[in-house]
């Protein structure tokens, strides 16, 4: 009996250590970007800073706005461990009022897609912002 535990015991302390792969690892600074109060018609832009706490180099395949206002800049090398990089998300609004937007990102880091929010209110020209 004390044979049969023991080698149980041993299979599963390898399969948990076969289990622990190494991946890339975003670390944001933050994930959500509040503008405030934005005039219309006036792009903005918020930055997203991260780092690769992993062990291999990030590739980031693509980074996408949810909509046609929101143009994505991400960057097209590989991140290496310990190294940081920033997406910028631009955004110009046509229409005023409340908006809530996303950024999608798609990545080997681990978690594989990863979500990055922008808010805001946009103003009529002439009306006060920030």
């Amino acid at each position: 009996m004390k044979r049969i535990l023991f080698f149980g015991s041993l299979i599963v302390l390898m399969a948990s250590v076969a289990m622990t792969v190494p991946a890339a690892v975003f670390n944001w600074s933050k994930s959500t970007h509040d503008f405030g109060r934005i005039v219309q018609g006036k792009p903005v832009t918020a930055e997203f800073s991260f780092k690769n706490k992993g062990e291999l180099p990030l590739v980031i395949n693509y980074a996408k706005g949810s909509c046609g206002c929101t143009g994505v800049d991400y960057p097209k090398e590989p991140i290496m461990p310990g190294q940081s990089g920033t997406i910028k998300a631009t955004f110009n609004a046509a229409a005023s009022g409340a908006f809530n937007k996303t950024v999608t990102v798609e990545s080997n880091a681990e978690g594989g897609m990863q979500t990055l929010y922008i808010k805001g209110e946009v103003v009529k020209e002439g009306a006060s912002a920030q």
